[in-house]
């Protein structure tokens, strides 16, 4: 193998212990890291082979001190080039609705941010601007609030800001206003950073994005009675917020918006007696309403129920079982509600049944994915428990209960306050009209 041939190194770089040369006389590219001081690990590619191959160095001995210093593949090139603009692909995949909650108007809306450079790629801060010439500033986004917003999905490492070549990022945007003439008709996003090792910092404005701000669906409550919390619900960090899925090749955000309401006791537990027991949760076998007139367009039955616990599961979860016993009604103006967890055989309606807001279309169980007996309740864009993109609505009265920090009896009693086409927050405490 050994040819006796001398080829010069091209673009040599060492940052950390990451390793990465040239040899553009042959094609060739390693990439690698720095095990020791005196052994490197990587990967040789080169045009037209098959595939990566494995090269490791490993030095076996010492230079001499009179032989001339060799050029080092840490050494960085004189060649390698800065980059001409900031590497990176920006997408606002659904554009921002704007709702009404707890007395402000907010946006809610993710940007994909993908580096298509050679470089990493570290956020130092994002902002929404207004899309108009005088791009005045919404939001910002800078050290610990950025990364408070960053996720690498997929990946299991801490949150941080640092894209790498070939990576992706989402940033999960949440924006808040006074009053509803301050929301914008279209925003940018302005993304500044740093890339890879240069001290000048780049910054970009995103593509434009429209918001919407026709009025959202106006919904009735889907229980009935008071101490039902929006678990999980509407908030920048939830974990339906968090959580999407690629079905067919695209990812959703289905749970955008999603509650799972469950119901307090007095003394603010869920259950009373044995937590292992589902008829022992004050939630299970409330009767679940529909929010609106429409049409029914899915339903799931037979599926049979969990025992409570964060591991139980009575079948295999797959897209079949995910929302357990389920129906899906069709609203109007493109938007279904979709109401998941109910107990096997509980189901009031079928498919095609047209119904009523206020009709009873099941009771409330631990089917699916669901640790206890709670319904979870979202509206999105099509007829799919998950395939479709969650949507904001409001809810057209609810009163908010003021539990504390502590429960019945030890805290102190408030008179309930009330909220108008509004939605619930997460672990907002709500009690519906009887």
């Amino acid at each position: 193998m050994d040819q006796h041939a001398i080829l010069p190194i091209d673009n040599a770089t060492l940052k950390g212990d990451r390793v990465h040369f040239e040899i553009a006389r042959v094609g060739g590219v390693y990439e690698g890291y720095l095990i020791k001081e005196n052994e490197m690990r990587g990967t040789w590619t080169q045009t037209a082979a098959p595939a990566p191959q494995l090269l490791n160095f490993k030095r076996t001995s010492k230079p001499s001190d009179t032989q001339a210093p060799a050029a080092s593949a840490a050494a960085p090139s004189a060649h390698t080039p800065k980059p001409l603009t900031a590497p990176l692909d920006v997408v606002v995949p659904v554009p921002p609705t704007a709702f009404q909650a707890n007395g402000k108007w907010h946006l809610v809306y993710e940007v994909h941010i993908a580096n298509f450079g050679r470089w990493d790629c570290s956020l130092t801060r994002i902002e929404a601007v207004t899309a108009d010439a005088a791009h005045k500033s919404l939001a910002n986004f800078a050290d610990a609030d950025l990364v408070s917003i960053i996720a690498h999905p997929g990946l299991d490492a801490p949150a941080n800001t640092t894209i790498v070549p070939g990576g992706f990022a989402v940033a999960y945007l949440w924006l808040d206003f006074d009053r509803r003439e301050d929301v914008p008709p279209a925003l940018v996003a302005r993304i500044s950073m740093k890339v890879g090792d240069y001290p000048e910092g780049l910054r970009i404005d995103a593509p434009p994005v429209s918001v919407d701000r026709d009025p959202v669906a106006v919904i009735a409550p889907p229980l009935r009675g008071d101490a039902w919390v929006a678990a999980n619900g509407p908030s920048n960090s939830s974990h339906h917020r968090r959580t999407g899925l690629t079905i067919d090749g695209r990812y959703y955000l289905a749970q955008r918006f999603a509650i799972d309401w469950v119901e307090l006791y007095p003394d603010g537990k869920t259950f009373q007696g044995g937590a292992g027991d589902n008829k022992n949760y004050r939630a299970y076998g409330a009767q679940i309403h529909s929010v609106a007139d429409g049409v029914v367009t899915e339903i799931k039955d037979g599926i049979p129920q969990n025992a409570p616990g964060a591991d139980s599961r009575a079948v295999p979860m797959t897209l079949e079982t995910l929302g357990g016993n389920h129906v899906i009604v069709d609203i109007g103006s493109g938007r279904f509600a979709f109401y998941a967890h109910m107990q096997p055989g509980s189901l009031r309606v079928k498919l095609g049944d047209k119904v009523r807001a206020g009709d009873v279309l099941g009771l409330v169980g631990n089917s699916g994915n669901s640790t206890e007996p709670h319904l979870h309740f979202h509206i999105c864009n099509a007829s799919s428990p998950l395939a479709c993109e969650g949507l904001p609505y409001a809810l057209s009265s609810f009163d908010e209960e003021d539990w504390g920090e502590k429960p019945a009896p030890h805290r102190t009693a408030k008179p309930p306050v009330p909220h108008k086409m509004e939605i619930p927050l997460e672990n907002d405490v709500v009690k519906f009209a009887p």
